[in-house]
């Protein structure tokens, strides 16, 4: 018989931490492998995380609403039903009604006005010690819309309010001619990993532009019949997911990582496909196999990750093991950018704005065609100039000679 560790798994390449929101069993209860033991949130996705043991669970070593670095133990499972389980696991979670008459004893202790008003509300003292506990000054409870009797701002009302006021950057202070805007957990995530990729690789980004009139043509005159069969819109981006993974095929090296002094060359394309979340900041599902997937498959599945990060319904296997990464940040009508590696990637292709311009065709023709400028950002550990450039003209030439109707 043997005692197994469950660990805080990392749910995606850039998570470091998790919070334990909900053991979905108890100390000496038994599980079996598979069955979901706890859900676990992080800064962009929350999962139901199932046992990879059979027995009986002897110990909780966090409770609920902990937050745990990834690979740390969080509990223990023996696989010998008549294991002694601990009377007291110390981080065991306590009940709720144990916990609510303790925030109500301490409000007591703490003098906390059980009769505080504003011109129309009553505060219970559990709502005003859960306010003070979340750091919610009691003249900003006005904005609470209480449900009970008389307007009474109830226990569920104030949970309701704290899960919006936890969804955007919440101002905490306006000093003279600035507001002070408390960042929120998955913009702290973003900045922490962003300089944490800056200070690890050496940024190069080569731009070049494309010229596009073929396709915004083709995809004019189809999108309506492709929204008809399809339920979606028929985007840009898929022909630009095609174009590099077969830059990605001529030129393996870009699809790789680097491991101490090694480069691990990934023989799988998983391209990770950046996605702005109004009011969360930027997520990057991962499409698996990218390259086993033709147009039409590229097209759904990008969708199906987009619609899924909108809605905060990713899993954690949407967000690990990608290889590349691509952005489109033409959607905001920017004209070109120089993005940030995602680690442990080594590039990071930029789409811009698709624009009309005058160029010089050959034999010296001026016209008016449809551009686009791509910028390939690389780790100058292990890719140089002539490698990221020729990747570069590579994604280029197979959307510039891309013929598009044969996709469909």
């Amino acid at each position: 018989m043997a005692r197994h560790e469950i660990i805080m798994p990392q749910m995606g390449e850039s998570i470091t931490t998790g919070t334990i929101t909900k053991w979905r069993k108890k100390v000496g209860d038994p599980i079996d492998v598979d069955e979901i033991l706890l859900d676990i949130s992080t800064d962009k996705v929350e999962s139901e995380i199932p046992s990879p043991y059979k027995g009986r669970i002897v110990a909780f070593l966090y409770k609920e609403g902990d937050t745990v670095d990834v690979n740390k133990k969080i509990a223990e499972v023996d696989d010998d039903m008549s294991a002694k389980v601990e009377a007291a696991p110390a981080a065991a979670a306590e009940p709720k009604i144990v916990v609510e008459e303790k925030i109500a004893k301490v409000a007591k202790k703490e003098e906390v006005k059980n009769e505080a008003k504003d011109a129309r509300r009553f505060y219970t003292p559990l709502v005003q010690a859960m306010a003070k506990e979340a750091s919610v000054p009691l003249e900003e409870l006005v904005q609470v819309k209480g449900t009970g009797t008389g307007g009474r701002v109830s226990k569920a009302d104030f949970e309701q309010y704290l899960k919006a006021r936890e969804s955007a950057p919440a101002p905490t202070k306006v000093s003279g001619r600035v507001e002070v805007v408390v960042m929120d957990n998955m913009r702290k995530a973003i900045a922490r990993n962003m300089v944490e990729s800056k200070l690890t690789s050496p940024h190069v980004n080569s731009i070049s532009e494309v010229d596009l009139t073929h396709l915004v043509k083709f995809r004019e005159s189809f999108k309506a019949e492709f929204q008809k069969q399809e339920g979606f819109n028929l985007t840009y981006s898929p022909f630009i997911l095609y174009a590099i993974i077969q830059a990605l095929k001529e030129h393996p090296l870009v699809n790789a990582s680097l491991e101490g002094d090694k480069i691990m060359i990934k023989k799988d394309i998983n391209l990770g496909c950046a996605v702005a979340v109004p009011g969360h900041g930027l997520i990057v599902p991962v499409i698996k196999n990218a390259d086993n997937l033709n147009m039409l498959g590229l097209c759904r599945m990008l969708n199906t990750l987009a619609t899924k990060a909108r809605a905060r319904k990713l899993v954690m296997d949407d967000l690990s093991g990608g290889t590349f990464t691509f952005t489109n940040v033409g959607s905001f009508g920017t004209l070109l950018a120089t993005p940030v590696i995602l680690q442990p990637q080594l590039g990071i292709y930029a789409a811009g704005m698709i624009a009309k311009r005058v160029v010089v065709l050959p034999e010296d023709v001026i016209a008016i065609r449809s551009m686009m400028y791509g910028t390939h950002t690389y780790d100058h550990r292990v890719i140089d100039g002539e490698l990221g450039g020729k990747f570069l003209e590579t994604v280029h030439k197979h959307l510039s000679t891309m013929d598009a109707k044969a996709f469909f």
